[in-house]
C-alpha cells in the first residue's frame, strides 16, 4: 500500500533553516507529481509546494516564495523540502502529499490522494 514518511521536522530558531524529507513506498514514484501541504495550530491545511514527476516543474505558495525550495530524488524514491530563513508563522505540522492527476498548476486546485502522519516544524526564539 502506499506510504509516506516524513522526517527532519525540528525546533528552529527564527532564520534559521530545515530540511525535510519523505520517503515513498508503495507505488511507482516517479509517475507522481508530489506536494508539500502544512496545517498550523487553530488553521486549515496549507498547500506549500508540488513537484511534478520528473522533477522539471515546481510551484511554491506565495507565503513560501525564495524561501523553501522542493526537490525529489527518484532513485531513492524521497521527496524533500529544504526551507530557509524560517519565520514563526512557519511553525506548522507539515504534510508530505501525492497528487492525484494533473497538473501542478494552480498549486491551490492540486488534489491529493494520499498524505502522510507529518513532520513537527516549530520555529520558536
Amino acid at each position: 500500500q502506499v506510504q509516506l514518511v516524513e522526517s527532519g521536522g525540528d525546533l528552529v530558531q527564527p532564520g534559521g533553516s530545515l530540511r525535510l524529507s519523505c520517503a515513498a513506498s508503495g507505488f511507482t514514484f516517479s509517475s507522481y507529481a508530489m506536494s508539500w501541504v502544512r496545517q498550523a495550530p487553530g488553521k486549515g491545511l496549507e498547500r506549500v509546494s508540488a513537484i511534478s514527476s520528473r522533477g522539471l516543474a515546481t510551484s511554491y505558495a506565495d507565503s513560501v516564495k525564495g524561501r523553501f525550495t522542493i526537490s525529489r530524488d527518484n532513485v531513492k524514491n524521497t521527496l524533500y523540502l529544504q526551507m530557509n530563513i524560517l519565520e514563526p508563522e512557519d511553525t506548522a505540522l507539515y504534510y508530505c502529499a501525492r497528487v492525484k492527476s494533473g497538473s501542478i498548476y494552480p498549486l491551490a486546485s492540486i488534489e491529493n490522494d494520499y498524505r502522510g502522519q507529518g513532520t513537527q516544524v516549530t520555529v520558536s526564539s
